[in-house]
Order: structure tokens, then C-alpha cells, then sequence
């Protein structure tokens, strides 16, 4: 018996409305129901997700629910965590047994990168049998090359993409063998992450951006940065190229 429920995870970008794709903007469209991520620091209003796929589907507000995203732990799974989770694959599934037939939900980003699909996708498969589509989205790392005009790997060089919440020890062993190293989740502990970068010898060079995407977008050099940065940032440390097509 074929399966008539659809659960997509959508990836909607950085934050500029425009980086949305094609695909995933008739993803959206085509959804009874969309879910989006509802953070502490929002409480309970409009996040970067929503505002993204209110921009470009106004006709599709009544078909958004909220959903809890909780950034107040940054390791493990704790009961804030867990509840979020259990909360979100309710909606989905509610969703669904009131008759939905396409559920989405929006992630910034790309949704097989660091996102909450993936717990959702597994806890609501638990419950009901539903098809699962992903659709890729433009990530953070991407937007903050564009931006800086800095390749993120040419040639034969190696890109690592690390969170901040493995630790400095960890971090230390990526930069000791990747070319390109981008940093996410750091936010709230810079001095430590640029001390880090500094010993590796990565902190000349490395950059700091915010809100990418958005009109507020800031780029700045790392060395110049205080010891907090917003939840949403993201380090770059490119390596330094004297030669064009030098590790080609």
C-alpha cells in the first residue's frame, strides 16, 4: 500500500529571503502545514524561518504553526531538549491525523546540516508511516564566502565544518588537518574560540559573521571581536593563498 503522507524538511537559508530555492519554495507552497522553529529569544514570535516563507507565500500564514526550539542547552539531551522534540513531532503528527497530506518544516539553513529535521523526521516516522523528502538549502558557511568574497576550498584543500560545542581540544585537531575550517555555535564563548584559532596559528585572517543574509549582515575580523556574538554566527578561517591555482 502506498504511503499518502509527506513529511519534507525544508531548507530556507542563511536569512536573505532570496537565497530560498525554486524547489524548496514549491515544497512550501504545496504543504497543508508548515512548521517553524520558535526559539526562547523570539518568545513565541516570528522567527527567521517564518519570515522567510512569509515573504514569498503571504496566502500561506494560516497554514504555520509554531513549533519550540530550545537554545538554552548546548550539550546532550536535556528535558527543555527533549520536550522540544516531543512537542514538534506532535504537531506533525496532529497535523497529519487531522488530514494532512504534505507536512514541511521550515529549518534556516539547510536541514541536513545541524538541524532539528533529522530528530523530527525520526520521532514522527515512530508514530506514523509518512514518505520523507528532504530539501537542501543554502548554509550559513556559503552565505558568509559569498559575502567575504573568500573561497571556502580550491583544489586539493581540505574543508572542515566543526560546532563550537566539541570543544577547544577537538577544534584544535580539525585546524591541525583541514585547510578551511568554519565554526559554528561559538557564539557565546569568542575569547576562548579565538585563543584556540590563535595557537593554530588561524586567527590572522579568520571572520566573524552575523546575521548573514539579512539587511544587519556584519563581517568583521575575528581578532576584533568581544567575548560574546549572537546564537546565529559563524567563524570562517580560510587559508592564505599566495598563488593562483596554487593547490590545484
Amino acid at each position: 500500500m502506498s504511503v499518502d503522507r509527506t513529511l519534507s524538511g525544508v531548507g530556507v537559508g542563511p536569512g536573505d529571503p532570496d537565497h530560498l530555492t525554486v524547489k524548496a519554495l514549491r515544497a512550501l507552497e504545496a504543504a497543508d502545514v508548515i512548521l517553524v522553529p520558535s526559539t526562547e529569544a523570539r518568545a513565541g514570535g516570528v522567527g527567521r524561518a517564518e519570515e522567510i516563507v512569509c515573504t514569498h507565500l503571504p496566502a500561506k500564514a494560516d497554514a504555520i504553526r509554531r513549533i519550540p526550539f530550545s537554545m538554552a542547552e548546548r550539550r546532550g539531551i536535556g528535558q527543555r531538549r527533549a520536550s522540544a522534540w516531543e512537542a514538534s513531532a506532535t504537531a506533525a503528527v496532529e497535523a497529519f491525523e487531522a488530514g494532512a497530506k504534505r507536512v514541511a518544516f521550515a529549518t534556516v539553513g539547510d536541514a541536513s546540516v545541524f538541524s532539528t529535521f533529522s530528530y523530527l523526521c525520526d520521532l514522527v516516522s515512530r508514530r506514523v508511516e509518512v514518505k520523507v523528502e528532504v530539501i537542501p538549502g543554502i548554509t550559513a558557511m556559503q552565505a558568509i564566502a559569498a559575502s567575504s568574497r573568500t573561497p571556502l576550498v580550491e583544489g586539493q584543500e581540505i574543508l572542515s565544518l566543526v560546532p563550537w560545542t566539541v570543544g577547544p581540544e577537538t577544534l584544535a585537531r580539525v585546524c591541525e588537518v583541514s585547510d578551511t575550517v568554519v565554526i559554528y555555535k561559538g557564539g557565546r564563548e569568542m575569547t576562548e574560540l579565538r585563543a584556540v584559532l590563535d595557537a593554530q596559528g588561524r586567527l590572522d585572517g579568520a571572520i566573524l559573521g552575523t546575521d548573514l543574509g539579512l539587511p544587519s549582515e556584519h563581517l568583521v575580523p575575528l581578532s576584533e571581536v568581544n567575548d560574546r556574538a549572537p546564537y546565529f554566527s559563524t567563524v570562517l578561517a580560510a587559508p592564505r593563498r599566495s598563488t593562483t591555482g596554487g593547490r590545484i
